[in-house]
């Protein structure tokens, strides 16, 4: 086992012999097993064994371990946490409390020591079994390629990673190893308790599985490897597309470019909101359903779905051309459009007027009627206009709304109505309107910068003189994902 675990060791898990490794060792055969692999190997290990004391022995399975590392001349911690109350209190399943606390426990270890990585004895047997429970759960790609020999798992720490390097390996290899090598490990009663899902998967499912293909454990184990290369392709486009179809990830949320969002095929979107959720929430099992709801905003046609919840605290929905995907205590930008810093200033021709997040709203007298009428018949950027400066009242402001605003948008005919139904109408995002610019003189509305001018100050074939209005945005920037 030694020769052929060496490559694996090295290319695979990517371990270093100068720098200490964090080894979990329960006692059973497997960890043991790979306690000793390292230890001839060459590599420095401590021995990490946490108590989850759920059992009567299992005080001493961790004398057992301590003792065996000592006479190893290897170095041990022991910790250990009553689980089933950690469980009763977090409201968790007793396997997902014990995995939850002893890594965590395992990866303050490698803090502490600086250590290259936390390994564990998972086996071939673990994966096949891995596997089976994320097939019975509805899993994608990502779960029946089951485990790898190196990952990050963010939920604990989003630096050191966690290495199995005897994933190839079946347990029965690993009894063969411990007997030659005259140790003699516990045996784990919770191993047959059919209370926990891997155990009734072992014991019941697998078994019947193998009267169909007395090879059923290979032939997972074949598949596994084989779907890992396709995962490893579909994450590399993974990474094309979020870096083309993000705008901006920061915490608590995920920014999509609408648009280029919908042009991705829908296998391709469900993974790039995956992988947003992910981020938000690092541990979280996305299911089918929450992706299925997801497609359904991203794809409407008519974009009347504009929110939809997800998972986990999680949220998503549509404003203007962007979608977010959101905690719900998150802080979301409001950079993507102009808003005011103050209620109110006043607007000089020629001048200009700093708003929030690197916005600018930009004033100027146009000498030149035919020009400008030339180009404003050609504009389709709505946050610039051309008014007819001889219509416009000689005190101007920029301000936000206030209550009982009207409006006379141009192509109405002259008629008004109320600020608010229009920018319901024009779908202005809901979260920006309380602060929105607006060009005004006193209570009358000259221009909703990126929708509409008033159609009183429009240019008209009797025009002469012009003001130039703008609102510039600020450089965008598109961060790469974490």
């Amino acid at each position: 086992m030694l020769e052929n675990i060496e490559i694996i060791l090295r290319d695979e898990c990517k371990l270093v012999k100068d720098r200490p490794i964090i080894v979990g060792v329960s006692g059973g055969p497997d960890s043991l097993c790979l306690m000793e692999v390292l230890r001839q190997a060459g590599y420095r290990i401590i021995v990490a064994h946490f108590d989850h004391q759920l059992r009567p022995e299992s005080a001493q399975d961790a004398h057992f371990v301590e003792k065996t590392a000592a006479r190893l001349m290897i170095g041990s911690v022991l910790g250990g946490v009553n689980v089933q109350e950690y469980a009763d209190r977090e409201k968790l399943s007793i396997e997902e409390a014990a995995r939850n606390l002893r890594y965590q426990f395992m990866f303050k270890l490698a803090h502490e020591h600086n250590a290259q990585a936390v390994a564990v004895g998972h086996t071939a047997d673990d994966q096949v079994e891995t596997v089976l429970m994320h097939f019975l759960r509805g899993s994608g790609l990502a779960g029946l390629k089951g485990m790898t020999y190196r990952s990050i798992v963010t939920m604990f720490d989003a630096e050191i990673p966690i290495v199995r390097p005897l994933l190839d390996r079946w347990r029965e290899e690993t009894i063969i190893y411990c007997a030659a090598n005259g140790m003699r490990p516990h045996y784990d009663s919770s191993n047959d308790s059919m209370n926990f899902l891997r155990n009734r998967i072992r014991h019941l499912l697998m078994p019947t599985l193998e009267n169909y293909n007395p090879k059923f454990r290979d032939a997972i184990l074949r598949m596994s490897q084989s779907l890992k290369g396709d995962h490893d392709f579909l994450m590399e486009t993974l990474d094309d597309a979020w870096q083309k179809t993000v705008t901006e990830s920061m915490e608590g949320s995920v920014t999509f470019d609408s648009e280029r969002l919908s042009h991705h095929s829908i296998g391709l979107q469900r993974n790039l909101l995956k992988h947003a959720m992910q981020l938000l929430r690092p541990g979280v099992e996305v299911n089918y359903a929450a992706l299925e709801r997801a497609s359904n905003l991203i794809n409407d046609p008519q974009r009347l779905i504009l929110r939809a919840d997800l998972k986990a605290g999680l949220r998503m929905f549509r404003e203007a051309d962007k979608i977010y995907v959101c905690t719900l205590e998150a802080e979301l930008p409001f950079t993507l459009w102009p808003q005011m810093t103050v209620d109110s200033s006043i607007v000089s021709v020629p001048g200009q007027v700093n708003l929030a997040g690197g916005w600018k709203f930009a004033s100027e007298r146009w000498r030149l009627p035919a020009l400008a009428k030339e180009q404003a018949e050609r504009n389709e950027d709505q946050f610039q206009v051309w008014l007819d400066a001889d219509t416009l009242p000689e005190n101007l402001e920029l301000r936000v709304r206030h209550q009982g605003d009207h409006f006379e948008p141009l192509g109405m005919g002259g008629h008004s109505q109320k600020l608010s139904d229009f920018m319901v109408n024009e779908k202005m995002p809901q979260r920006a309107r309380e602060r929105w610019p607006l060009l005004c003189s006193g209570d009358t509305i000259l221009w909703v910068p990126g929708y509409r001018p008033a159609h009183p100050f429009r240019l008209t074939d009797d025009t002469k003189n012009l003001v130039y209005f703008s609102v510039m945005r600020p450089p965008e920037k598109i961060p790469a994902p974490e």
